[in-house]
């Protein structure tokens, strides 16, 4: 058990290969993919997952968009291929959506 600063955080449980059982792998893409998703339900285009409803925040939505960009220009030079092609056509997607979801 972690401690730390007024928190106590708990282990994860772990399957036999040392991963956390039913969670998927941590690595860069599916940390962007959070992200794309979390603004895709913020510009209303996918349910909420605790409400089952689709609800506008473009405020909000702008901000994600805005966090993955700088995320984008600070990771420059350090990402594979792969990786920066799926930030880069993702942020092209939310862009365009996000234009859309506005007007």
């Amino acid at each position: 058990m972690a401690e730390g600063n007024g928190f106590v955080m708990n282990e994860h449980s772990s399957g036999e290969d040392g991963k956390s059982a039913g969670l998927p792998k941590v690595d860069f893409s599916s940390f962007v993919l959070s992200l794309y998703s979390s603004v895709l339900v913020q510009l209303g285009l996918v349910e909420e997952p605790t409400t089952g409803r689709k609800e506008k925040n473009l405020e909000l939505a702008k901000q994600t968009i805005d966090m993955m960009a700088m995320i984008k220009e600070k990771t420059a030079g350090n990402l594979d291929t792969e990786e920066e092609n799926l930030l880069t056509n993702l942020l092209h997607e939310l862009r365009l959506a996000y234009v859309e979801a506005k007007g």
